[in-house]
């Protein structure tokens, strides 16, 4: 089931822009290794689900997978073959706007080789360019 807000204070929105690099959301926090984007984009539900099921694939169900991201907002679309005005399309997808320097994913209780197996294959379902980052060591 792809994932999208239960409820909202309104149903659809305007496109905005995405300009800057990250301000919150750039270091791994929970797992040993992450997945930062390194362009910008909308990331869909759907591609959040398959990009989960890829990477519990891959790691066998033996990780532990966090979802840093979520789809807030609601993209519209026009049905095809349809007459210009009557007003805004129906909401087609929800998507989440992702900036440069953002942790999408992140992987605890692996190796680094099992690691990077599971990024590669959810790097395939991502329509931006990613890159694999390690934990920051604690002093």
């Amino acid at each position: 089931m792809a994932l999208m807000p239960k409820r909202t204070k309104h149903r659809k929105v305007m496109r905005g822009r995405l300009k800057g690099n990250a301000s919150r959301g750039q270091k791994v926090s929970f797992g040993d290794f992450g997945l930062q984007s390194l362009d910008y984009g909308w990331i869909t539900g759907r591609q959040i689900e398959a990009s989960r099921i890829a990477a519990n694939r891959a790691c066998g169900g033996a990780a532990k997978i966090w979802i840093r991201i979520f789809p807030h907002k609601p993209v519209s679309s026009k049905p095809l073959e349809t007459r210009m005005g009557k007003g805004k399309g129906d909401v087609d997808f929800w998507a989440a706007a992702v900036r440069p320097g953002t942790v999408l994913f992140e992987l605890g209780g692996v190796n680094e080789e099992k690691a990077k197996l599971a990024f590669k294959r959810v790097a395939h379902k991502m329509p931006i360019k990613v890159r694999m980052v390690r934990r920051l060591p604690t002093t």
